[in-house]
């Protein structure tokens, strides 16, 4: 493969997770987030663009068990369509106050943690009093941020160049119901 072509990808990738087991594995942490956060309404941030199609799925979750949230987004990115990333840029800054708000971040994936570390850290700047995070996928490696984990996952991918369901092939393929990852 030479181009950046999404067909030409997905014929070289492997099916990872499939929709349903998605699915079945965001009700999960649907669960856990409603009793960690029984009583009060946290400030749900999505992150942009990745983020977008777990962090809804993952708020109709919670919503079906009775937990109410406070929406805003925010777009900070290291890539900007590379493949690795650089420094930190910030696109869009939530408007919601978090002085002294719980803080629930929903992202695509934590691979080595570098941006979400630094949301944190900004979130908590601005007064948060607890910053935690869901993800949807982590890569299976020992090179993350350290001090920097999800406190809610979804599910452990390869560490290969995966997408689908949010993470993107060279912006493309963020739609896509399923976690690919190349084949080595």
């Amino acid at each position: 493969m030479t181009s950046h072509d999404l067909a030409a990808a997905l014929a070289d990738a492997e099916l990872i997770f499939d929709r349903g087991t998605l699915e079945r594995e965001i009700a999960r942490m649907a669960g856990k987030i409603r009793n960690d956060y029984a009583g009060s309404v946290p400030v749900y941030l999505t992150i942009m663009h990745g983020g977008l199609p777990f962090a809804a799925q993952l708020a109709m979750e919670i919503g079906v068990r009775g937990l109410d949230l406070e929406f805003d987004y925010l777009h900070a990115t290291r890539y900007r369509g590379a493949t690795s990333g650089g420094e930190l840029v910030w696109k869009h800054r939530p408007a919601t106050p978090l002085r002294g708000r719980r803080v629930l971040l929903a992202d695509d994936i934590v691979d080595e943690g570098h941006t979400l570390h630094a949301i944190r850290e900004w979130c908590m700047q601005q007064g948060a009093v607890e910053v935690r995070i869901a993800a949807l996928a982590v890569k299976a490696h020992d090179r993350c941020v350290e001090g920097l984990c999800a406190d809610y996952v979804g599910v452990e991918v390869p560490d290969r160049y995966v997408f689908g369901y949010g993470m993107d092939f060279h912006e493309q393929g963020r739609n896509l119901p399923a976690i690919y990852a190349l084949k080595d």
